[in-house]
């Protein structure tokens, strides 16, 4: 029998060993699902701050003249409408019109992308590009060279301040800046998976020990956690952000995932363009609807939906919500039944269990 591969590490990797974290397998690598719990984590992340370490993401990046020209033919969002220091959502898909990926996309220069990419699906999405790179660009595969910590929570602006000359208040959401903190070279994107504020910082792997350490005490005050996986997934999930796997692949299309607006059809032409503008004209079949359970249960991953009996759908995602104190989730149901109100029935253990579709997301915090 083959030896099993090696588990990829972060820099981060001695710290969670010393804080005593959960360590799992997460596409490849070693993460932390957890520290003292993932309900205290999270509401950590809602009430005041959390620290996680997301040096696991990979990051693409795309130099040269036609960089923007690149970006826009391999991406459905765009890109080069973007001012420099802004950064967007979007989507790599396929001719088919399924998702390679869902991406983060921010403009350095005209001539500059960096790309944030999901970790299990670097490898892929940078040969994507470089197989549709017919412009005078460069694609250059960076994950090696950027750690990634995500400083998230009302109390993340407070916390980072402390670390950084850069005016945070002037950085708008999903926009960035050039900086240093606690005297590294870093990227400061005013970005992240939670639904809360916060930011997500791009630093040297060298330098991420001792960043995380002093970014720790920088919100000791505020009461900041270290946050793992575990508390990433019931925050992204209240706040209805896709997880890759889960509510997009390859055979599932930004219309039918809720994700039209990061779809520029008129902009010209782009890779997956086609297919999707023949499911606009003939219609989705099938569509992403958040719910509640009403009986006892957690609708889980790939736990089957069904209405008046039948079978209609799959969910993609569900857990207990920590902000909530609810069991809700995601799951796809036939586009003409996917409506709010509407009882549905989730197989849990082989027995249906009763939920409602409600509305998304499930938690938007106070502006």
């Amino acid at each position: 029998m083959a030896a099993a591969a090696a588990l990829r590490a972060t820099p981060l990797n001695p710290v969670h060993r010393a804080l005593g974290a959960k360590l799992v397998d997460f596409g490849g690598w070693e993460m932390p699902v957890q520290y003292s719990g993932i309900i205290e984590e999270h509401q950590a992340v809602r009430r005041a701050v959390g620290l996680f370490d997301v040096s696991h993401m990979g990051e693409i990046e795309i130099r040269g003249p036609e960089a923007g020209l690149l970006v826009d033919f391999t991406a459905t969002n765009h890109a080069r409408k973007l001012h420099i220091g802004q950064a967007h959502y979007s989507g790599l898909l396929y001719p088919h019109g399924g998702f390679v990926d869902d991406i983060l996309v921010h403009k350095v220069a005209d001539d500059h992308y960096f790309l944030c990419v999901n970790a299990s699906n670097q490898e892929k999405d940078y040969e994507h590009i470089r197989a549709f790179n017919r412009f005078d660009a460069q694609v250059d595969s960076a994950g090696e060279r950027y750690a990634q910590l995500a400083i998230q929570g009302p109390k993340g602006p407070a916390t980072l301040q402390k670390l950084t000359a850069v005016d945070l208040s002037s950085i708008r959401y999903y926009w960035f800046a050039d900086g240093t903190v606690a005297g590294a070279p870093a990227r400061i994107a005013h970005t992240g998976y939670t639904g809360e504020d916060g930011f997500e910082i791009y630093i040297p792997p060298a330098e991420a020990g001792r960043i995380w350490n002093e970014v720790m005490r920088a919100g000791a005050e505020f009461g900041i956690k270290p946050c793992g996986l575990g508390a990433r997934n019931t925050l992204r999930l209240e706040a209805k952000m896709a997880l890759y796997g889960h509510e997009i692949d390859a055979s599932i299309s930004p219309f039918e995932a809720g994700l039209d607006w990061i779809v520029k059809l008129d902009k010209g032409d782009f890779v997956g363009r086609e297919a999707l503008l023949r499911q606009k004209e003939s219609g989705i079949k099938r569509k992403l609807i958040g719910f509640e359970m009403r009986g006892r249960g957690i609708g889980r991953e790939g736990y089957e939906v069904f209405l008046d009996d039948a079978p209609a759908g799959w969910v993609t995602s569900g857990s207990p919500s920590p902000t909530l104190n609810k069991n809700i989730g995601l799951c796809y149901l036939p586009a003409d039944r996917a409506e709010i109100g509407r009882i549905i029935r989730i197989v849990i253990r082989n027995q249906p269990v009763d939920a409602v579709t409600v509305e998304t997301p499930f938690y938007k915090r106070a502006k």
